[in-house]
């Protein structure tokens, strides 16, 4: 039987090991394993809304040993930190539990076919300080450790007598994570007074979103930048564009010309690259932001039983750009390497990729949702608001929960979330 081992349980990850247990692993033509550091799985894309506290892991996420158990795949929990393609085998560190002991002893997995799946991290660019200063968004574990700081921070001016006090947050980076944590965070800071803290408001909170380019929110079309900007505005937000951070200090940010942006929180959310291990590896072709290269059937262009999918696939398109590194991505390169492994043991050819660009929505809290939608017959874009975008933002992630659930059990996760936010509390207090 062929073993298929998937590392990272991400968006593409878990939707892959899904999709090949209802096939290969069902009809016991595969061993299935996933690997992941972590015990439950959360949206990237929700990341955000994890650190702010509106949403909740244990509501929101996906536990990979009873998702495991469904759909009768092996979970692994363990850090992958070397591979040795010619044996065919990957190491996993040995897991620490909160006491420093030993959990799990270090391990080794073999495997016929290893699909990387492991995603991205924040790329700091080499700014002294912001390893030391900064908040990152990278995983579940991080927006978890935010959220605490951000409670502590809430509190803190709360009991503040001084009216005039407020609590600073800069957030480096203008793309969709900035701006959407800065909106969710000024919702919070309101909602906080229904909390225990009736002190606090939004006008207690000062947010900076600084962002080197030209524009917030590059990578999409001018009008949605225009827009998202206004509705930030409004709110009180300051956006700083063409301001380059040089270095981060415990005070806050300081700037090329020697500025400092006061900040009580700081985070970074300035550009993502792959992880770092990968390089160490030596084992790939990898472009500059560290991706894994592939060829069109997403496989390791030196390794052909090793395919890459997520953040850490690097795919050049015929134009010269590469695959933004979104969910969207991840999902549909996790639906053809599935039908790829089902083709290769029907003895088909293998199919290639080619991504398809459907858009991009920017979800500003309970203000606002814009972005564009891509044209199915062309390569024209509609640009979409309030009502409409908000719909399309939500069926994003509707998709991805029947993804991994199926369509009868991701109805009820999503109805279980619709009763929770009516009757649950609206933010997370621990």
């Amino acid at each position: 039987m062929q073993k298929i081992i998937v590392v990272g349980g991400g968006a593409g990850g878990l939707e892959l090991v899904t999709k090949l247990s209802k096939t290969l692993g069902k009809n016991k033509l595969a061993e299935i394993i996933l690997v992941d550091r972590s015990r439950t799985h959360v949206w990237k894309p929700l990341l955000h809304e994890v650190a702010a506290g509106v949403i909740d892991k244990n509501s929101d996420g996906v536990d990979y040993p009873i998702h495991a158990a469904r759909y009768h795949y092996d979970f692994q929990l363990g850090n992958m930190s070397h591979i040795d393609h010619e044996n065919k085998t990957i190491h996993l560190d040995p897991l620490p539990d909160d006491n420093g002991d030993v959990l799990l002893p270090e391990r080794t997995l073999t495997y016929d076919t290893l699909v990387l799946a492991i995603g991205s991290v924040s790329n700091d660019f080499g700014t002294p300080g912001v390893a030391e200063n900064c908040y990152l968004l990278d995983s579940l574990k991080q927006a978890e450790r935010f959220h605490k700081a951000l409670l502590n921070q809430l509190i803190k001016i709360n009991q503040l007598s001084d009216s005039d006090s407020s609590l600073k947050v800069a957030i480096v980076g203008g793309g969709a994570t900035g701006t959407e944590l800065a909106a969710q965070l000024h919702h919070v800071a309101n909602l906080a007074r229904s909390y225990g803290m009736p002190k606090m408001s939004a006008e207690r909170l000062q947010i900076s979103i600084i962002e080197a380019g030209p524009r917030i929110l590059p990578a999409l079309p001018e009008r949605i930048t225009n827009s998202a900007r206004a509705a930030l505005h409004k709110l009180g937000i300051k956006v700083l564009e063409n301001t380059r951070v040089a270095s981060a200090q415990k005070e806050g940010f300081i700037t090329s010309d020697t500025n400092l942006i006061e900040a009580d929180l700081m985070v970074w959310a300035a550009g993502v690259k792959a992880p770092d291990f990968i390089q160490k590896l030596n084992i790939f072709e990898t472009n500059r932001a560290q991706q894994i290269l592939v060829n069109k059937q997403l496989q390791s262009t030196l390794i052909d039983n090793i395919y890459v999918i997520g953040d850490c696939c690097g795919f050049q398109q015929e134009d010269g750009s590469w695959v933004p590194p979104r969910a969207q991505s991840a999902h549909q390169m996790a639906s053809l390497v599935a039908t790829n492994f089902i083709n290769i043991q029907k003895s088909k050819p293998l199919k290639s990729y080619q991504y398809k660009d459907y858009g991009s929505l920017v979800h500003l809290s309970k203000y606002s949702t814009v972005g564009s939608l891509m044209g199915s017959l062309s390569n024209s874009s509609m640009f979409v608001e309030g009502k409409l975008a908000r719909f399309v933002y939500i069926s994003l992630y509707n998709m991805h929960q029947f993804a991994v659930h199926g369509w009868f059990k991701g109805a009820l996760v999503l109805l279980s979330r619709k009763v929770s936010n009516i009757v649950g509390q609206k933010l997370k207090l621990h």
